[in-house]
């Protein structure tokens, strides 16, 4: 019986330890029009059993609700829109391989909809967030995004009025 209970320990101690090594740090940075600037911190991934869990650790942000989502690409840079560079445009739309509409990271909308990021009046953003519909390996070839404004999840004003975009970090692949 001893046996058995220290095997258990054993594979109890393994599965954590893997378990452990399989969270991500994504580093996150100030974008704008010119270019990708500098790091304001990291969001951590990593797997649960009720979805996938998001840490931020970010300073440097403006206080209140900010529009956190995954797009399409792994890219950070400027892109032309309309004759004019726009930030953090080459990133491309939400991720949404299913084709639904912005309702949220709890409906059947974007996969790439994420509950909105809470920032403090010291501009600071700890507050961990559930994707429940994603896990890890989603997010491989894409970017995380914070946007300017709020997210209403709803079409209107557009994708939820997030506005600009001003920080992102590529998943590595």
């Amino acid at each position: 019986m001893a046996r058995f209970g220290r095997l258990t320990l054993g594979l109890g101690i393994s599965l954590l330890a893997g378990a452990a090594h399989a969270a991500q740090d994504i580093e996150i940075h100030q974008v704008s029009a010119d270019g990708v600037g500098d790091s304001i911190g990291t969001v951590t991934v990593e797997d649960s059993q009720h979805g996938l869990l998001l840490t931020p650790d970010l300073s440097g942000l403006s206080p209140g609700m900010h529009g956190f989502h995954v797009h399409q690409n792994p890219s950070c840079e400027p892109a032309e829109k309309n004759g004019e560079m726009t930030a953090a445009l080459a990133a491309g739309g939400h991720f949404n391989p299913n084709d639904g509409e912005h309702h949220g990271p709890y409906q059947e909308g974007h996969l790439g909809d994420l509950p909105v990021l809470m920032v403090d009046q010291d501009g600071n953003a700890t507050t961990p967030v559930l994707a429940p519909r994603l896990e890890m390996a989603d997010l491989q070839g894409h970017a995380l995004m914070v946007h300017q404004g709020g997210d209403t999840y709803a079409p209107e004003p557009e994708l939820g009025g997030g506005g600009a975009r001003v920080a992102c970090g590529v998943i590595d692949q």
